[in-house]
């Protein structure tokens, strides 16, 4: 019954006296298994792939609660009600969304940067203490757990009548955002949130030499047009007291799908890029910045041309404008593609950025094979012309269209943005072989002091 013996050693503080002695305890033998087995229960719940397999349970739970309770709230719904709602919920929470998948997809470019060896702090000027995938892959999980959360009790509310307070699910969901973005605390990031509000600001106003973070953030942007109008278009309706009202589904109202703001937001993103070539151009007189600047000129007619068939009789758009607008559109999406192909991208390197130092399944797959030339020429191509058709007015309130095409072209960013980084790292590493090209990092005639500054920047701490 007392059969348990422990040896303690000499040197423990707490016995009263030195040396070594028997200590008989009272637990016996089944006592001692079972505390045996706590314990083993214990330590196995506090290893890293317990936890994280629980992390990930409760996270796929709590999506299918949202998506379970969001359905059942549509379901309630009058089928003509039922339409127009989800169409008014679809536009405040879709740009979220995709800014969210824009997230989660540019910590997969961070990943694969980090096995591959390619130092994207370097590139981006970024400080010791920049985001890693993991950090942004956390941000992402919270990103859609608060969107998806407040869109369900906004479907909830409404379904159930509370109309009023479901109204202001959207607007705490936004005002939440920029508060979050620019709260002068030392939370949430807070050096990498002022690293891209500084961005913005240059973006906004290139009075800077023009910098490779700068204008790979505008090219971003170009590919969220759409998220852009469609945010305007949400805090328009919020500002106007819209929200969970149908006083909006008038076209020509000052929040419509009439709107003169919408082909003005579309278009914002190509005029920021085609100030920075511009910029580029005057601080290093390289010939290629003014074609470049032509490239996004071409989206210009684009969008603006297809605005025009809410202003003018049918038979002038079809017979005058629409064959103007189609060959702005080829011009765009042809010069765009092949602009990729020969400036933007380096075919000579191509998928050496998916040679990873512990190579593993991903990296066989990707690294050197000819099926990737393919894929990405090809679908760069495609999604080129589709995301210019999607600039179209007609198109408008197809939303279900619009997103998927939109959710496209960002992940046609996603992929151009690992050959982008994967040309810039390789010029920088091979300097001698790109002498003869324009720097596309900065504005600095001489690639090889480039060179120096980004490995020096590397060492510092930054932003």
């Amino acid at each position: 019954m007392f059969g348990g013996v422990l040896s303690m050693p000499v040197n423990n503080p707490h016995l009263r006296k030195s040396g070594s002695r028997h200590i008989v305890t009272n637990l016996g033998d089944n006592d001692l298994k079972t505390a045996s087995m706590l314990l083993s229960t214990y330590a196995k719940l506090q290893t890293p792939i317990f936890l994280r397999s629980l992390k990930v349970a409760l996270y796929i739970g709590g999506l299918y609660v949202c998506g379970k309770v969001g359905l059942e709230s549509v379901m309630k719904m009058g089928v003509e009600t039922r339409e127009l709602f989800f169409y008014e919920t679809f536009l405040y929470y879709n740009p979220l969304l995709l800014i969210t998948l824009m997230v989660w997809l540019w910590g997969v470019n961070l990943w694969v940067f980090s096995r591959s060896g390619v130092d994207y702090a370097a590139i981006f000027y970024l400080g010791s203490d920049h985001l890693s995938h993991r950090e942004i892959w956390k941000c992402a999980r919270w990103m859609t757990i608060i969107i998806l959360t407040s869109m369900t009790a906004y479907l909830y509310l409404y379904s159930h009548g509370d109309v009023k307070l479901a109204a202001s699910q959207p607007v705490v969901l936004y005002f939440s955002a920029v508060i979050i973005l620019i709260i002068p605390f030392n939370i949430f990031y807070m050096s990498s949130r002022y690293y891209l509000l500084w961005t913005f600001w240059r973006i906004l106003f290139p009075v800077h030499a023009v910098t490779f973070s700068d204008f790979f953030l505008a090219d971003i942007l170009t590919s969220m047009s759409k998220v852009l109008s469609d945010l305007e278009r949400s805090v328009c309706r919020m500002v106007h007291r819209q929200v969970a009202t149908v006083a909006w589904f008038e076209a020509d109202s000052v929040c419509g799908s009439h709107s003169a703001a919408i082909p003005l937001v579309l278009v914002l993103p190509y005029l920021f890029r085609l100030f920075q070539c511009i910029r580029q151009y005057k601080d290093s007189k390289d010939i290629a910045n003014i074609y470049n600047a032509g490239k996004y000129l071409t989206a210009v007619p684009v969008i603006f041309l297809s605005a025009l068939k809410y202003y003018i009789d049918p038979d002038t758009w079809t017979y005058s404008i629409q064959p103007a607008w189609i060959l702005s559109g080829l011009a765009n999406t042809f010069f765009s593609f092949f602009w990729d192909i020969l400036r933007d991208w380096d075919l000579s390197v191509f998928t050496r950025i998916f040679k990873f130092t512990r190579p593993n399944l991903f990296s066989h797959l990707l690294y050197g094979r000819r099926w990737v030339y393919v894929w990405v020429i090809g679908s760069n191509l495609v999604l080129r012309w589709t995301w210019t058709y999607k600039l179209s007015a007609h198109l408008r309130n197809n939303y279900i269209t619009v997103f998927i095409i939109t959710a496209l072209e960002i992940y046609r960013r996603f992929q151009w943005a690992f050959f982008r980084i994967e040309n810039v790292w390789y010029k920088i590493n091979n300097p001698k072989h790109t002498a003869h090209q324009s720097n596309p990092l900065s504005l600095q005639h001489d690639i090889d002091s480039e060179h120096e500054k980004l490995l020096a920047h590397s060492h510092s701490p930054g932003v």
